[in-house]
């Protein structure tokens, strides 16, 4: 067996080194998990994807976790049950406000922003066969699917849909469930809230023919002035049903951090995912917009430290010190 002699130099250098890599990991921890939603949407595939490409980079162990959505997830980060999650603007601001469903009353404020993911847009799906083309033609009482119980689109959607006169009956589960129960004539609508494309849309289409409703310019108009949500167009190349853009509204979406993890551990994890935009649109096409300039989307949660340190040294993010956490 052959050995080769370091000079004293480079062994101090690398004595050094590895000094400063065991310094910069005190506290983290040996494992996490991200909070994302049910399976078949695009939480679980785009958290859990995320979640594998950052456990291999640092060397830890870590994953997605099936849970309710934003909502469920803001409680798991500010507990510290899930070290990592996903949530939407919304359910963030209602979280913080104490108005969150699954702890009302509670201040949900050790839930810190991480990094900006992508717009949600708000689609609804009918089949074909069913003969609904607009939300006008959705029929009085119709089932219609809103997703877990708690997510954003369980949140937001049935309050859309009354406000645009839908009369409905309201039912929840994951989005594959759904999407079977769809398929099964179970249901007349589902009314997705997720990044596109959505797996179980694009599992349906080719299983079955179907229509993606976009909104006409009325109601579009008429839910961006009741609700926290801008303007969308759902990209014709989403999905083989469309044939032009389709026009939606979007609330964004952003990574979050029990706000009590080692700054180091933070900063590290959001450079894996920030810093190689191809490698995180291979896991799900909706992380196009993942970008470094998109952290401004951010004007509801305090940010952590670590998280804002990245934002600062490598997108000229100028954050507030009162949006950093213990700042």
């Amino acid at each position: 067996m052959k050995f080769t002699t370091l000079t004293g130099t480079f062994v101090v250098a690398a004595i050094t080194a590895t000094m400063s890599m065991a310094q910069d990991r005190e506290g983290w921890p040996e494992s996490f998990t991200v909070g994302t939603a049910s399976q078949g949407g695009t939480y679980f595939a785009y958290g859990a994807g995320w979640a594998n490409l950052v456990a291999e980079e640092l060397g830890i162990s870590g994953g997605g976790e099936v849970t309710g959505g934003p909502m469920q997830n803001m409680a798991l980060v500010h507990t510290g049950d899930a070290q990592f999650g996903m949530t939407t603007m919304g359910p963030a601001a209602e979280s913080l406000a104490g108005t969150n469903p699954i702890a009302p009353g509670l201040q949900m404020t050790n839930a810190c922003a991480m990094f900006p993911m992508y717009q949600t847009p708000f689609s609804v799906t009918a089949l074909s066969s069913s003969g609904i083309t607009n939300i006008s033609e959705i029929p009085d009482g119709a089932r219609i699917g809103f997703g877990p119980a708690g997510s954003t689109s369980d949140t937001y959607f049935p309050r859309m849909m009354e406000e645009l006169g839908v009369n409905f009956e309201r039912r929840n589960g994951g989005w594959s469930d759904l999407g079977g129960q769809l398929q099964d004539g179970l249901l007349d609508v589902i009314a997705f809230a997720a990044g596109v494309p959505v797996p179980a849309v694009s599992q349906l289409e080719v299983q079955t023919d179907i229509n993606i409703i976009e909104f006409t310019e009325e109601e579009q108009a008429k839910i961006q002035a009741a609700f926290p949500v801008s303007n969308f167009e759902i990209s014709e190349n989403a999905y083989e049903t469309l044939t032009a853009p389709a026009r939606s509204v979007s609330m964004w979406n952003f990574a979050i951090a029990n706000c009590d993890l080692p700054e180091s551990f933070v900063n590290a994890a959001v450079d894996v995912v920030m810093s190689d935009n191809e490698r995180m649109v291979n896991i799900h096409r909706a992380a196009t917009a993942t970008l470094p300039e998109h952290w401004d989307k951010n004007s509801v949660m305090k940010w952590h430290p670590g998280a804002a340190r990245w934002f600062s040294e490598n997108a000229g993010a100028d954050i507030p010190a009162d949006m950093i956490h213990g700042g």
